[in-house]
């Protein structure tokens, strides 16, 4: 690698798989699908072995179409405590070789090397940690071996299962650049759409391209992937980043102190929505959801509710808080509320069990969302509010409004800060 930081990518092959086959022997080497509601043949398939993709299984497709597809599938549901305790096994592995260790999920994760393989070199040492995860854990494992992050992660996903890649700033134009731009990291299927309306099908197009053009398309998204499609991403190996994106929320300090439900009602929509909206534009779904109130003396309670699945629309997160409401609310009058997301989980990695028709109710739902995310962001906040969103007197303080839907709960919290507040 020469002189320079060394960053692998570690990335677990298939992973709930894998840990099912390495508790159950038997299950190695066969198709084998993870997935909701088995024994009903319901569900979508979360994850599948090798052995089941290379038969046409591809998650997340939903389970009849995937035992269509491959009659002879093993299916099992889902044991996350399984999967959690690998998990641990795995990055305790990886704090052995050095302290610079960012999980980035539960099957994956960044080490900086740069002064941890002073007897071997780079290239000898991941394929050290990779049998050594092998043997010791039973799990198969892709490394990518790059100068930066960017790179370590698009080398871990060019050899599948069990690979070791190196990617130099040098092999950019031969290995990286004739990939197609939506197999970029970072690149999603829209944005993917937005370049090709730009003439942009490549990676290589992508750095080739005018940087102050993409910027005027695509905003600092088009700066960030410019600068990786040429090799550039100074961003450090993070052991703390783990724990700051925990949480995504929104509160409001009302106009006036109040124990209407029906203003209650309309500002937790209000917020549900925004929230809502941020987790989308994350691609994130938030397991547990957690309600805020503040009342008129500035006693302040928080309160949470697990949920069975990860959400993110906003109806099913006003149902959370609504019902949280229901249930804690004291009948004092309120003079702020608050609304969070939390136990965040990347889309890929949510798991819900869905039925044939939610499965499809669902898919409406994500599309439904997307377009109304992209009306208010084109003609406002107040764009396609539902009737009990909003009032007449609401339209009249639209902006303030505005203002208040986007303000964190941090923020509240320092303004007040001269307050004294009880948690419970």
């Amino acid at each position: 690698m020469g002189k320079g930081r060394i960053i692998f990518h570690v990335d677990m092959n298939s992973f709930y798989a894998s840990v099912e086959a390495a508790y159950d022997p038997g299950l190695k080497g066969k198709p084998l699908a993870i997935a909701g509601n088995a024994k009903a043949r319901r569900g979508i398939v979360v994850t599948a072995s090798y052995e089941a993709r290379a038969r046409g299984v591809k998650p997340p497709m939903p389970l009849w179409e995937a035992l269509r597809e491959c009659p002879e599938l093993i299916v099992r549901e889902p044991n996350f405590d399984k999967y959690r305790q690998a998990s641990s096994r795995m990055f305790q592995l990886l704090y052995e070789y050095t302290p610079l260790v960012e999980p980035v999920s539960i099957d994956e994760g960044y080490m900086d090397v740069t002064t941890a393989h002073t007897s071997q070199s780079a290239l000898d040492l991941a394929s050290h940690i990779q049998i050594r995860i092998n043997k010791e854990l039973n799990l198969p494992c892709s490394i990518g071996v790059a100068p930066n992050k960017f790179l370590a992660k698009m080398a871990s996903d060019m050899k599948k299962p069990m690979g070791i890649t190196v990617l130099r700033k040098r092999e950019l134009a031969d290995k990286l650049w004739p990939l197609k731009a939506v197999e970029m990291h970072g690149v999603g299927s829209k944005t993917a759409e937005k370049l090709e309306k730009l003439g942009i099908y490549t990676i290589g197009d992508i750095a080739k391209a005018d940087k102050y053009m993409l910027q005027r398309h695509l905003g600092v998204s088009g700066l960030r992937i410019y600068e990786k499609a040429n090799g550039i991403d100074n961003r450090m190996v993070d052991p703390d980043a783990v724990n700051e994106f925990k949480s995504i929320g929104n509160s409001t300090t009302l106009p006036e102190d109040t124990t209407s439900g029906v203003h209650v009602k309309k500002v937790l929509m209000n917020l549900s929505d925004s929230v809502g909206r941020r987790l989308r534009r994350k691609n994130v779904y938030a397991g547990n959801i957690q309600l805020t109130i503040r009342y008129h003396d500035r006693k302040t309670i928080t309160r949470s509710s697990k949920l069975p699945y990860p959400v993110f629309t906003h109806e099913d997160i006003f149902a959370a808080a609504w019902n949280l409401w229901e249930e804690f609310w004291n009948g004092e009058p309120i003079r702020l509320l608050g609304v969070t997301g939390m136990d965040l989980v990347e889309k890929g990695q949510a798991y819900k069990q869905l039925d044939l028709f939610s499965t499809e109710e669902n898919e409406k739902g994500e599309r439904l969302s997307g377009i109304i995310d992209e009306l208010r962001n084109k003609f406002g906040e107040e764009a396609l509010l539902k009737g009990t969103q909003v009032t007449n007197k609401d339209r009249s303080d639209a902006l303030r409004d505005k203002k208040r839907r986007g303000t964190s709960l941090e923020k509240d919290f320092l303004r007040d800060r001269l307050f004294d507040t009880e948690e419970e």
